[in-house]
C-alpha cells in the first residue's frame, strides 16, 4: 500500500534530478518496452515532466506520477555523473 509519505519522498528525490539526464523504461504492452531519455523538466503535485529528444531533431515532453515510479510501472535510470552528485 503506498501512502502519502512515500509519494513525497518520490518528489522530493526527483525534484533533485531538476535539469539531471535521465533514462525512463516502462511497459509498451505486449513485451514491449518504451526508452525515453531526456532532462527531468519539472515537478508537479501529482506528475513530473521529462524533456526528450527526437530523432527528427523536435522534442517531446513525456509525463509520469510519482505512484508510477513507486509501482514500477516506469523504471528510471540516473546518469552516472548525476547519480555521484546526487549521493556526495
Amino acid at each position: 500500500m503506498i501512502i502519502k509519505s512515500d509519494i513525497d519522498a518520490c518528489k522530493a528525490k526527483l525534484e533533485k534530478l531538476i535539469g539531471k539526464k535521465v533514462r525512463l523504461t516502462s511497459n509498451g504492452g505486449r513485451k514491449r518496452l518504451i526508452v525515453y531519455e531526456g532532462i527531468v523538466e519539472s515537478c508537479y503535485p501529482h506528475v513530473f515532466t521529462v524533456r526528450c529528444a527526437r530523432s527528427d531533431e523536435s522534442e517531446e515532453i513525456v509525463s509520469y506520477s510519482y505512484i508510477d515510479v513507486l509501482t514500477r510501472v516506469v523504471r528510471i535510470q540516473i546518469e552516472a555523473k548525476t547519480a555521484q552528485e546526487i549521493a556526495g
